[in-house]
């Protein structure tokens, strides 16, 4: 199956597309583009040691993809269940984890209906891998963090991440191929950019060609919409540090409480 964006790439501005984006001829190359063993010298063990710190035992991945975090926290010796929407990434994830002795917890949900099709309350839930900008409405985006409050445990937290698209919008796009995307055999660039489309290319040695369609979400934006969500203490970091320069960071993290007086699922 390839990926189909129909006579006009850039009026496809709906959630739903992901699933016609990540072909499983994607996920068997998006590996490439991430480079497990640079982004884990990248980011240390940053993820590690913030869930530690918050005491964090059973963790939802709501975007795996291919499994990266997932993996790691599970050789940190946590209790990971492993969700995408994306029936050819989580195959992948499940042939990565195989492949380090690991044994994988998958589970193919919809973000706006996560507590129809996973089961549990969470120490905390992390969606990576600027994986929340597939959201296309404000609606769905409302809905998928009113889904995350509600499988966390009073006291959980939130981990969200994004491209720093304030950057990219206003100064235009850089990449140092430091953080996140780190392989540096593969060419990732924006092709389209607009305050409603982020349209990304990838081009991969073998001149194979990829396309990712998200909305670019401005840093204040979204973290009222965590706090509307009834999130409090949020807290961003800019490529793994706090402080941080807008202007230079390419990446954010927004970590977020579940109140303690919150009622989980």
């Amino acid at each position: 199956m390839e990926q189909s964006f129909g006579p006009d790439p850039l009026a496809v501005r709906h959630t739903d597309h992901y699933l016609q984006e990540y072909v499983a001829s994607l996920a068997e190359k998006w590996d490439e583009i991430v480079d497990w063993d640079l982004r884990a010298a990248s980011e240390g063990d940053f993820f590690i040691d913030l869930l530690r710190r918050h005491g964090a035992r059973r963790v939802l991945d709501v975007a795996t993809g291919t499994g990266f975090h997932s993996c790691r926290l599970l050789e940190a010796g946590f209790d990971v269940t492993s969700v995408d929407g994306s029936p050819a990434m989580l195959d992948r994830a499940g042939r990565n984890a195989t492949a380090r002795g690991l044994v994988l917890k998958p589970a193919r949900a919809d973000w706006r209906r996560l507590s129809q099709q996973v089961e549990g309350a969470f120490d905390a839930i992390i969606c990576l891998g600027n994986s929340f900008t597939h959201l296309f409405t404000d609606q769905d985006r409302r809905q998928s963090l009113a889904e995350y409050h509600r499988m966390l445990k009073p006291g959980g937290i939130l981990v969200l991440d994004q491209r720093n698209y304030d950057l990219i919008l206003d100064r235009g796009y850089q990449s140092r191929h430091i953080f996140y995307y780190c392989g540096r055999d593969v060419i990732v660039k924006p092709e389209y950019m607009d305050e409603g489309l982020a349209r990304f290319c990838y081009i991969f040695p073998d001149q194979t060609t990829f396309y990712l369609n998200m909305c670019p979400l401005r840093i204040d934006y979204l973290r009222g919409l965590i706090s509307q969500g009834g999130f409090k203490s949020i807290r961003t970091y800019g490529d793994f540090q706090d402080p941080y320069q807008r202007e230079q960071a390419e990446f954010l993290v927004h970590v977020a409480a579940k109140p303690n007086g919150s009622s989980a699922a």
